[in-house]
């Protein structure tokens, strides 16, 4: 069947290109580099885990866990909410919204544009 060579080409092939796939999907037409993409995960896993504090993996070790071994922005982008939640129970609902927020912003052009966050008509 595969050596285990051409095993390892085709899935380093399959990576890039089935991204680029992704974002052409979901609307972005600009992708980003892989080294940008990767300093930019690692930025913000970095940012998510120092909001968590002390506190967040003594009472929270699935979500630091989760955050930790993240394996792609997209996967840190769905892991808001859970951080949300953390954040919440820690420091209340509105810290918990602001510093969720700073971190959303560090998505910005990392993520296709259909994962991107649009603007909420509940806050103003």
């Amino acid at each position: 069947m595969f050596r285990q060579g051409d095993q390892n080409y085709i899935m380093r092939w399959l990576k890039p290109n089935l991204r680029s796939s992704i974002y052409g999907l979901l609307g972005n037409p600009v992708e980003p580099t892989e080294s940008i993409l990767e300093n930019g995960t690692e930025d913000i896993r970095e940012s998510m885990l120092i909001v968590l504090g002390e506190t967040g993996p003594k009472h929270f070790p699935q979500v630091t866990r989760r955050i930790r071994y993240a394996s792609d922005i997209q996967a840190l982008w769905y892991l808001r909410g859970d951080l949300m939640g953390a954040l919440a129970a820690i420091h209340g609902e509105m810290a918990a919204r602001e510093k969720v927020s700073s971190i959303t912003r560090q998505f910005q052009g990392l993520l296709p544009n259909g994962l991107n966050s649009r603007p909420s008509p509940l806050v103003g």
